[in-house]
């Protein structure tokens, strides 16, 4: 394992990646958007992520597995329902799309490097980590779901 991987949580991800979209909003002029209209589409995108990502919470919790991502050895449970039918990793998802709302209200297209580093960062050094410690629980089972579940969308 990379001395990187697992090492961040999820949550200090996205705090980090929020505070560096509101440092490019302060140093890079906005899109010419009317308010209403990144008030609009930043709170929906924003609200979307938050309850996709609650229901992976919530998934996972009926399955009575971990959600913590540091420890994805500690799973008890394949979980491939629900919101987990669309997409591997639901509460990365909804993380990623409050990044969106976030910069869409901010009116930045700099903000997007942020959100390009925030997907290549979990990508690399938390969702591959979990899916070698999934394979290593579940064998086979993890593979077909793979096969048939797309990591993000």
């Amino acid at each position: 394992m990379n001395a990187l991987e697992l090492r961040l949580p999820p949550l200090a991800l996205l705090v980090i990646s929020g505070a560096l979209i509101g440092l490019i909003a302060l140093g890079t002029p906005p899109m010419t958007w009317g308010y209403t209209t990144r008030v609009g589409i930043g709170a929906s995108a924003a609200i979307a992520g938050l309850l996709i990502a609650w229901s992976g919470v919530i998934t996972f919790r009926r399955a009575r597995t971990t959600v913590n991502p540091l420890h994805p050895e500690a799973a008890t449970a394949l979980v491939a329902g629900g919101i987990y039918r669309y997409t591997r990793n639901p509460m990365y998802l909804g993380m990623l799309l409050v990044l969106l709302g976030w910069s869409v209200y901010l009116a930045r297209p700099w903000a997007l490097a942020v959100l390009t580093a925030f997907v290549v960062y979990m990508t690399r050094f938390q969702i591959r980590p979990e899916e070698r410690a999934l394979e290593r629980i579940f064998g086979g089972k993890f593979e077909a779901y793979r096969r048939t579940v797309r990591r993000w969308l």
